[in-house]
């Protein structure tokens, strides 16, 4: 047995589902599907119940969940430990604000449990690149928000958040239960330097050129609302602070937490950090 088909076995026994397992390890469903049918006549056992109803695991596909979660959790280990060994005991995050997140601090409790000797170094990061430093070297993995340009990097998401107008709590639209982006026509928006990436710039103006502060921290964002009245994007579901809400905005897609890191960098520290905050964003 391979890990990698160990690997895909896990994934399809979490899911208990063959598309969101395929989604979740960012391949087709058809050669996920061969791969465990394989794995099934490798262990002479059938693993999965299939129906129309959908995906269950049988007596042994249970037993070999946990075999294969232990063998998955050493063959990790070691890969850090001898990575440890030649000096490669270091890994450098990137980070945007996001004003503790309770998934992030899961992830940072989750890795610190698992690889304690490994030092973590941290580089938050201002609005104005949203891969926190990945393309100027500054670091190993980014944990952000898109959309961004992805040449060169690899990228999986975490999780979607919903997102809403910012606005101070005495702007008439801050009693509305919902908005949609052509209500705020005739506000000013808070902007992001020129040179930012545009698709980034894009999304958080509502995919329309805006006029307004230019702006490069959460905070100056935020400030900018509270003093000047302008308005902008912000996930929901966070503390804006005294004097702010966000209100839903209908017709805005949602923002998307990512990891990235640069496209073949085999750094097992990368391969453990992605996995575990897969597993702290799922939680």
């Amino acid at each position: 047995m391979e890990l990698r088909t160990l690997r895909y076995f896990v994934a399809v026994a979490e899911e208990l589902h063959f598309g969101r397992a395929a989604a979740r390890l960012h391949m087709s469903q058809p050669p996920l599907s061969r791969a465990v049918k394989q794995l099934e006549t490798d262990v002479g056992a059938a693993l999965l119940d299939r129906s129309s109803a959908g995906v269950a695991l049988t007596p042994a596909g249970a037993v070999l969940l946990d075999e294969a979660r232990a063998l998955l959790d050493r063959a990790e280990r070691a890969r850090v430990r001898v990575a440890a060994a030649g000096g490669a005991a270091t890994l450098t995050v990137g980070f945007l604000w996001d004003g503790g997140d309770s998934a992030a601090i899961r992830l940072a409790r989750a890795y610190r449990r698992r690889h304690p000797g490994v030092e973590v170094r941290v580089r938050e990061t201002d609005l104005t690149d949203p891969t926190c430093g990945l393309r100027a070297g500054l670091v190993d993995v980014a944990l952000t928000r898109g959309p961004f340009d992805t040449t060169g990097l690899t990228v999986i998401e975490l999780r979607a958040d919903p997102v809403g107008a910012l606005l101070r709590a005495d702007d008439p639209l801050a009693r509305r239960a919902g908005l949609e982006l052509a209500d705020l026509a005739r506000h000013r928006w808070f902007r992001f330097p020129p040179g930012t990436d545009p698709l980034w710039q894009s999304y958080w103006n509502g995919g329309e050129p805006r006029e307004g502060p230019v702006v490069r921290a959460v905070q100056e964002c935020r400030q900018a609302v509270l003093w000047n009245g302008t308005v902008g994007v912000a996930p929901l579901g966070h503390d804006q602070g005294e004097g702010l809400t966000a209100v839903p905005l209908a017709d805005m897609p949602p923002s998307r937490v990512v990891v990235a890191w640069n496209e073949g960098d085999r750094n097992p520290l990368i391969g453990s950090f992605v996995r575990i905050a897969t597993d702290a964003y799922r939680d």
